[in-house]
């Protein structure tokens, strides 16, 4: 296998063959008296046996047959921080990375031996440990076998497989940082679709990850594994797990940092810019061949992402070919050949600016960047890859809101991320066709709630302030029992953090108000406590001047399942005088909750078009009442007005018999 050191050197660049090995080169030694210097520079990307860092010891040869691995030893592995310098050679396919990353055993037994997974597309080439330290140990190089494995993790079906030893085991709790190389060749597959039967056509258009001259297009876990990672074999047709599987690792690696060095090799035009989790870079000409044709010049482009939080994604790579335009707005940044659907986004992101600025702030953090791509959409934070077509800013605007709602705000709990993008879509639902349609919306998406949640009594663990998560001493975060649901902070399927998400910020604002709601979301937008999952309550318990600990206890930090409310009484008294005017009625209506979750729900008597309102809170497995006055004879009494999301039925009636 042939290694690379990519050298830029004054105008030109250099891919010279280098001694296979785990370092990567911060610099450049004197070469032998009787060899010719290489060109100064400085060095992108290498692999150097030779280091003095590296610990020499004899290698065991890689072996391919297949090694037993248990699902526990998969799962036991969180990744806590990513360093990746990649090389791409588009025209070739090629991907050649060096990886360094960190890793904990938040299982319940040592480790003898660690495994990750990288496409079935991809080759290890080696594996090092740093020990003794990050800053003074010394890498060690480690003994590994690979090999095949069915899992739909990938596009192709498979996964590469990397068996480690270590030379002592990794205790329960402990972190350990590791270098590794791979590389090979990525090309669009469909080869886990196409097995279980799926048309070609549709199988090209949801897998159509690759590297190529004409895009380089690479989603992450779940679609294609271009980065280490370790999880158990999951597949497509077996219910959910797939979905579940890539939710649960989103979450589990929410809180480690990533970095990455990029280097792309091109002949001609050089490409414009990188997209790395979502971050856009532009990408800079290290160098070029003055003396050749543009379209024969050799080159190579460097980007490097500076070190964050990963959040709840993840990690996407594109590389576009030619810069974004900006729309007359400066809202959007669109990559596409489709100029002639332009105008009609920039359009459309005009008509929901307005909406935009008066719940979230006056004006974005950020552009925008929508990628023109065909085939299945992507998302990642303010990156949307789409294909686009010209239409009118009226059909545009409704898939817009979503998308525009993460250049505005962002969390790293992402329950508030793409929760807040859902109900700003409500909003906008709303805002177009009134208040019952937006309802009717989230009554339909309620139904899949339902389906999911846990029954009476089965809710997940209490939030304390020694423990905000809600996970117990002995289980790793982002654990959850299906049977217990999963609590908004914890949350790593849609249902939970997109769906119920927007149901909690739609309550929410019949609780405290529009306005309470408003200056809460544009206040913690800028906020500077992100990283405490309790910052949001606070900051809405100063906005709106309540205490909102019962909302948040049952709805946010744990999973209470869903309210189950009924009607148990209504009595109604007649009153000779309401105040200054005549005859009327006093309704008390008595609620039942045979849910564990607490509900404020609105409690309406009507008679006709006429209509009295209070609001009842009603908790968990009890009962409570309220006593409405109206004006006239009632002929009803309504509990709920579906805004609120219940076990079954999400609105009641009941006739009252008046004397």
């Amino acid at each position: 296998m042939k290694s690379l050191k990519v050298v830029s050197a004054g105008g030109r660049w250099l891919v010279l063959a280098a001694v296979f090995g785990v370092c990567f080169a911060q610099g450049q030694e004197s070469p032998p008296a009787n060899e010719p210097a290489a060109p100064h520079g400085k060095v992108l990307f290498s692999r150097d046996q030779d280091s003095p860092e590296v610990e020499k010891k004899a290698k065991a040869p890689v072996a391919e047959t297949a090694v037993e691995v248990s699902d526990a030893e998969r799962t036991s592995l969180t990744f806590t921080s990513y360093d990746l310098d990649v090389h791409l050679t588009p025209a070739e396919s090629m991907l050649a990375v060096h990886a360094r990353f960190g890793v904990r055993n938040t299982g319940k037994a040592p480790l003898s031996r660690l495994v990750f997974q990288i496409s079935s597309a991809l080759s290890w080439e080696s594996f090092a440990a740093q020990v003794g330290g990050q800053t003074a140990g010394r890498v060690v190089p480690l003994s590994f076998t690979q090999h095949a494995i069915d899992t739909d993790a990938d596009h192709t079906g498979k996964a590469t497989e990397a068996v480690v030893a270590l030379p002592q085991p990794l205790e329960p709790g402990a972190m350990l940082v590791l270098t590794g190389f791979y590389s090979g060749e990525v090309v669009q597959s469909a080869e886990r679709l196409e097995r279980i039967g799926a048309p070609l056509d549709q199988s090209a258009n949801a897998d159509w990850d690759r590297i190529s001259a004409e895009r380089t297009a690479l989603r992450g876990f779940g679609n294609v594994l271009w980065y280490p990672t370790a999880a158990a074999p999951v597949f497509l047709g077996d219910e959910a797990k797939l979905f579940q599987s890539v939710g649960l690792t989103k979450l589990r690696q929410a809180e480690a940092t990533v970095h990455m060095r990029l280097t792309v090799e091109y002949v001609g035009d050089a490409p414009d810019a990188a997209f790395f989790c979502g971050r856009r870079e532009q990408l800079m000409k290290v160098s070029e061949n003055q003396n050749l044709p543009v379209a024969e010049s050799p080159g190579v482009a460097t980007a490097e992402f500076s070190e964050r939080p990963l959040g709840f994604r993840a990690l996407s790579l594109f590389i576009t070919d030619r810069a974004g335009t900006v729309t007359d707005n400066s809202l959007i940044s669109a990559v596409t050949d489709h100029y002639d659907a332009l105008p009609s986004y920039g359009a459309a992101a005009t008509k929901v600016q307005p909406l935009l600025a008066e719940w979230l702030g006056a004006g974005p953090l950020r552009l925008l960047n929508i990628l023109d791509h065909e085939g299945q959409p992507f998302e990642n934070d303010a990156l949307l890859v789409v294909p686009m077509r010209a239409a009118t800013p009226e059909v545009l605007a409704p898939s817009l809101v979503h998308s525009l709602s993460h250049a505005w705000f962002g969390s790293s709990h992402v329950w508030l991320d793409e929760g807040v993008a859902q109900f700003a879509s409500l909003l906008w639902v709303e805002q177009a066709q009134g208040r019952e349609a937006a309802v009717k919306q989230l009554q339909q998406e309620a139904n899949t709630l339902a389906l999911v949640e846990p029954g009476p009594s089965s809710g997940s663990p209490v939030v304390s302030s020694a423990n905000p998560a809600g996970t117990s001493s002995s289980s790793s975060a982002g654990s959850s029992d299906s049977d217990a649901g999963q609590s908004l902070i914890l949350a790593s399927d849609e249902v939970y953090y997109r769906t119920k998400a927007a149901a909690v910020l739609w309550m929410l604002r019949s609780v405290v108000g529009d306005d309470a709601l408003k200056r809460a979301l544009q206040a913690y937008r800028s906020d500077k406590m992100d990283s405490d999952p309790k910052e949001f309550q606070r900051v809405l318990e100063r906005s709106a001047k309540q205490d909102l600990a019962w909302f948040f206890d049952d709805w946010v930090y744990r999973d209470r399942g869903l309210p189950d409310l009924s009607i148990a009484n209504v009595t109604p008294r007649a009153l000779d005088k309401i105040g200054d005017k005549g005859k009327g009625f006093l309704v008390s209506v008595e609620v039942k909750n045979d849910g564990d979750a607490a509900a404020e729900v609105p409690v309406t008597v009507r008679s006709g078009t006429l209509t009295s309102t209070q609001r009842l809170r009603i908790a968990g497995r009890s009962s409570a009442s309220t006593r409405v006055v109206f004006e006239g004879t009632p002929d009803e009494v309504i509990v709920n007005d579906g805004s609120v999301p219940e076990v079954t039925a999400s609105i009641h009636t009941k006739q009252i018999v008046a004397h």
